[in-house]
């Protein structure tokens, strides 16, 4: 048997879904290009590195969380860094995703309260929702801006003799709140993400989705994409 017929052959929606999104691949639909998964990625592992390396600093409960950093002084002179690093991801990550993020006037009703109580109880569903409904772009901006948050407040907990008391004591409540905040969202983000919408995250790490989760989750993007008209009732 040569090589080349020993080979398994690659999987086409894989392939596709390296450069490409928003295509048909058998009974696959690519959602995601691999440049996306990538700083999807790239931004969680930077969050997730300033978040362990900044809770020993933040209080003694987790302070045996700084012995797989190698001691609290090494947590210290790496959270900033990885923090720094975790802003400049997102910032990539935001100018990578800015134009499909852009909310609807329609979507405008995802501020209230009342509509994410009925789309966490699956009520209420909307024929019209694109490849990214309302409360997944609030959360992109939401992000953005706890991200900002964070970084700025940071900065002056970082070098603390360069900013006025008034100034530092406000960094470190904004600090706490950004982040007490993003762990709560992030923790969100990842329920749903997995447990609540099975497939989503099968989406960030093949980079594809089914056909029935298109139509269930995003039934207009699914229309788009299989160039299927509305079907009114």
């Amino acid at each position: 048997m040569s090589a080349t017929a020993s080979r398994p052959t690659a999987d086409p929606a894989i392939l596709r879904a390296r450069r490409a999104e928003n295509i048909v691949v058998g009974e696959e639909i690519v959602r995601h290009r691999l440049a996306t998964r990538a700083i999807h990625w790239t931004v969680a592992l930077f969050f997730f590195l300033a978040l362990f390396s900044g809770l020993p600093i933040w209080t003694p409960v987790f302070g045996w969380m700084a012995h797989f950093f190698g001691g609290l002084n090494v947590c210290r002179w790496l959270h900033p860094w990885a923090g720094i690093l975790f802003f400049v991801s997102m910032g990539v990550m935001f100018v990578h995703w800015l134009g499909e993020m852009r909310l609807e006037p329609k979507e405008r009703e995802w501020l209230r309260p009342r509509k994410m109580i009925e789309y966490m109880r699956y009520q209420g569903e909307d024929p019209d929702v694109g490849k990214y409904n309302g409360g997944q772009k609030l959360f992109f901006f939401a992000a953005a801006l706890g991200a900002l948050g964070l970084l700025l407040s940071g900065l002056v907990m970082w070098f603390p003799l360069e900013f006025p008391r008034i100034l530092r004591e406000l960094a470190i409540l904004i600090h706490d709140v950004a982040f007490i905040l993003f762990v709560v969202a992030v923790v969100f983000h990842i329920y749903l993400g997995t447990a609540a919408e099975p497939g989503t995250f099968h989406s960030m790490i093949r980079g594809t989705v089914s056909r029935p989760w298109a139509r269930l989750h995003h039934p207009r993007w699914y229309r788009e994409v299989v160039g299927e008209e509305r079907r009114h009732p």
